[in-house]
């Protein structure tokens, strides 16, 4: 029965592992990715496996999911070895008709833990509680400008001085078709102040500074030299 003391262990450390990963998943998706994506990147970074270069690319240029996959690899090697290596005990110091009653005790364990893990109430309630948690740390009291923007991610922000693209002079911001290159004017600072997120029916004026926020090759392609 020594066999048996280890099979526990072995279903403490997966059910350990399943809640760090739904943690990890909540973390990243605080950092702004989108659900799926944040919970297949925590459980590729704790297996160490299912990363492509695109993806690698969203982690390696933002610091937060940068840290919160590193700690997951880090706790990822640890489980993994540790679940091995108990498991292997279990079987080891088993003799006779105890190595096949605690290999019936472990996969019925696999199979409860694998039920509570898919279970979407008891996995609500674990999210809920690790994203409360998680937004009232330090990590995520202030989001940089980069996450909020996705600065990093081929979107940003320009300055467009209309004294030098005087083809804007006197246009609307609805007919700058904007929308339909996913672009979006943020603000304009004008000689009378700042007018925050200006209305499709404004009129763009010779000495305006236009603020504009999008993918940064449309933002090349459109204002890097006004059309002939």
């Amino acid at each position: 029965m020594e066999g048996l003391y280890y099979v526990l262990p072995a279903l403490l450390i997966v059910f350990i592992s399943i809640l760090v990963v739904r943690a990890a998943g909540i973390a990243l998706m605080m950092t702004g990715l989108e659900e799926h994506l944040a919970k297949f990147q925590a459980l590729s970074a704790f297996t160490g496996t299912g990363f492509t270069t695109r993806e690698a690319e969203f982690i390696v240029n933002h610091p937060r999911r940068r840290k919160i996959i590193s700690w997951l690899m880090i706790l990822g090697n640890a489980g993994i070895v540790s679940v091995i290596v108990t498991i292997a005990s279990t079987f080891f110091y088993s003799q006779g008709y105890n190595i096949s009653l605690n290999a019936i005790l472990l996969f019925v364990g696999l199979v409860v833990l694998y039920k509570v893990a898919t279970s979407k109430v008891l996995s609500g309630y674990w999210e809920r509680f690790i994203e409360r948690k998680l937004s009232h740390t330090k990590f995520f009291e202030e989001a940089p400008t980069e996450s909020l923007l996705h600065l990093l991610e081929g979107y940003g922000l320009v300055k467009v001085f209309v004294s030098e693209a005087p083809y804007l002079v006197g246009i609307r911001i609805a007919n700058l078709e904007f929308t339909r290159k996913n672009l979006l004017v943020l603000g304009i600072e004008r000689e009378s102040g700042w007018i925050p997120v200006p209305s499709p029916e404004v009129e763009i004026k010779e000495d305006d500074r236009l603020v504009v926020y999008g993918p940064l090759d449309v933002l090349g392609e459109s204002f890097s030299k006004a059309p002939p």
